[in-house]
């Protein structure tokens, strides 16, 4: 029998369309405020230090959030996020649209990011764990890789838009766009009808309940593994912060440049992920992911030594290529593997590996291309993701030979 699309359900279309405008503006605030803090500084430690502000609030209170999807109604949670990033940007807006000291607004805009993260910190593990709530079993795995790629969409559309508007028509009208970007996801997400789910959790202390989502995972070597291989690479091997200096100081092409460097990773993802709803299929998942890793690090390694423009275009297509690929198999691990009382907890989880190690592995750009320089650090960060690589193929076992069915 035949399982009916996702899409043809009008919560999951809303879900979807909140998804796309969310990440939307998301992905034009990064290109942004990153263009506009390696502007004022000149200093690549800077742009490492945006990543941080956002993942100690997110960090912080993922757990939290966890507990907090996993007990409460899932769509006030989001809509309560939104409503903060949303109070963000707004702030963002007044902050770059005033004549303040440099050292003012630069401090001022990672406190507004530090509000951003914390907004994020309570959506990501709502956002997924409500999926579960729109979608049937069976659609699951659909609905979850349109979920994806939704997002590297947006992720393409962001970052182009966002050299456009910066380059063409300034910060404030970017943030006007932002501002209206985030509205327009709100409506969608607050015509969500959500089923009714009660969510039947073991203890009434937070501290058990969420204890009891740690043990999970780590209990679990196929989620453990996959999240550790994900948060290993990506926290050595991203080079995506320090895209700003790569457009300034190597490639020279400026913000417009900037942004087609920052939506190359997400065109090669879609694509990939297009293709795979209509062909794909794994037999051996946990070694393909294993694989698609290293080849992400070589493309990373290659990204560091180029100096021509198309060739750093091409290789972060191919990394993204490769990386969605990983993002579709460790999306599945969730879906399949993890129980529906478990959700919130373990999305809580996969926030602090895999989310938020794209903002410390930010911080960890910055800081590597302040002391080796901007191409060696991500030459190192490359080589490094390849050591993560040998070490997964030598003892995640279980990760190794998993299957889906």
């Amino acid at each position: 029998m035949s399982i009916t699309h996702p899409l043809r359900i009008s919560s999951y279309r809303n879900f979807i369309l909140t998804r796309f405008f969310l990440t939307f503006a998301y992905q034009i605030i990064a290109v942004v405020i990153g263009w506009h803090i390696y502007k004022l500084t000149n200093d690549v430690l800077a742009l490492g230090l945006i990543g941080l502000a956002e993942a100690v609030p997110a960090i912080s209170i993922a757990l939290f959030a966890g507990h907090v999807a996993d007990k409460h109604n899932r769509k006030k949670i989001m809509q309560f996020s939104m409503l903060t990033m949303l109070l963000g940007a707004i702030g963002l807006l007044l902050v770059t649209n005033n004549s303040f000291p440099k050292t003012l607004q630069v401090n001022a805009i990672y406190g507004l990011i530090m509000l951003i993260g914390l907004g994020r910190g309570f959506y990501a593990p709502a956002g997924q764990a409500i999926l579960t709530q729109l979608v049937s079993k069976e659609q699951l795995v659909k609905g979850s890789t349109f979920y994806s790629t939704t997002w590297q969409i947006a992720s393409i559309a962001g970052p182009a838009s966002a050299g456009f508007l910066y380059n063409y028509y300034g910060i404030t009208n970017s943030f006007i766009v932002i501002i209206v970007l985030f509205s327009i996801a709100f409506v969608f997400l607050s015509l969500i009808k959500v089923k009714k789910h009660i969510v039947s959790m073991k203890h009434d202390s937070i501290w058990l309940n969420l204890a009891e989502g740690i043990k999970y995972v780590l209990n679990h070597k196929v989620i453990l593994g996959a999240l550790s291989l994900d948060l290993f690479s990506v926290l050595f091997g991203g080079a995506v912060a320090l895209l700003p200096a790569f457009a300034h100081e190597i490639l020279n092409v400026g913000p417009q440049g900037l942004g087609y460097l920052r939506a190359a990773p997400s065109l090669g993802a879609s694509i990939t992920m297009i293709a795979f709803s209509f062909y794909g299929s794994f037999k051996n998942p946990g070694q393909t992911l294993i694989i698609v890793v290293a080849a992400f690090g070589i493309c990373m390694i290659g990204f560091g030594l180029s100096t021509n423009f198309y060739l750093s275009i091409l290789l972060l297509f191919l990394s993204g290529a490769f990386d969605s690929i990983s993002v579709i198999i460790r999306g599945a691990i969730m879906q399949i593997f993890v129980p529906d009382n478990m959700r919130g907890r373990v999305s809580s989880i996969n926030t602090i590996f895999i989310g938020s190690s794209n903002e410390i592995g930010a911080f960890e750009s910055g800081v590597a291309a302040r002391f080796l320089g901007l191409a060696p650090s991500v030459v190192f960060g490359g080589t490094a993701t390849l050591i993560v690589v040998l070490s997964a193929q030598w003892k995640a076992k279980a990760l190794k030979t998993m299957k889906f069915l």
